[in-house]
């Protein structure tokens, strides 16, 4: 984020952040939307291009988009960099055979210029199932220490019983407005 959005936010006392959801396809992403939303969830299919959902949150309006995780869409997911705010990276920890894939198009994201000032949260999705990984493994298998000054966290969940999700998005407003809404 540049620093004229910067300033545009503090001059304007904006209560507004833009939150860029992705991740590989099935990891969680636009049912971890739905469950924040208190949507029914019952009926979900993959995100074939992207679903943006505005909500309230802790006084704050979030702009929240979900963007298709789908290998033939990630070229597409540049066109969405734009006053990202955070970047919320939604993992799938039960599915180990793709961790690889998955630390590789997060490092690759993390290098866009355009996403440099953005929050970093990861949600470590679907722990209600037996086998997947936790925090620390998926930490350890993303390589997050190599992150550097990013402000990060790693946050255990489980989009379909809820769990974790009200910690993460605590965590990333309360990030956003420590950096950006100086004026608070």
């Amino acid at each position: 984020m540049g620093l004229l959005s910067i300033i545009k936010k503090v001059k304007q006392k904006e209560k507004e952040m833009r939150l860029l959801m992705v991740g590989l396809d099935n990891a969680g992403k636009t049912t971890i939307v739905k469950r924040i939303n208190g949507e029914d969830i019952t009926t979900i299919s993959p995100t074939l291009g992207f679903n943006i959902k505005t909500m309230q949150f802790n006084g704050y309006r979030l702009n929240i988009w979900d963007v298709g995780g789908q290998k033939t869409l990630r070229s597409y997911w540049r066109n969405y960099y734009e006053q990202t705010d955070a970047l919320l990276w939604v993992v799938d920890s039960a599915d180990t055979r793709r961790l690889e894939d998955c630390r590789q198009e997060l490092h690759s994201l993390l290098k866009e210029e355009k996403l440099a000032g953005a929050s970093l949260l990861i949600f470590a999705n679907k722990q209600d199932i037996a086998g997947a990984l936790g925090t620390l493994d998926i930490e350890k298998a993303l390589d997050l220490q190599a992150m550097g000054s990013r402000h990060w966290r790693i946050v255990g969940c489980s989009a379909v019983t809820g769990a974790g999700l009200l910690d993460g998005f605590e965590w990333v407003v309360a990030d956003i407005r420590s950096r950006i809404f100086l004026l608070d």
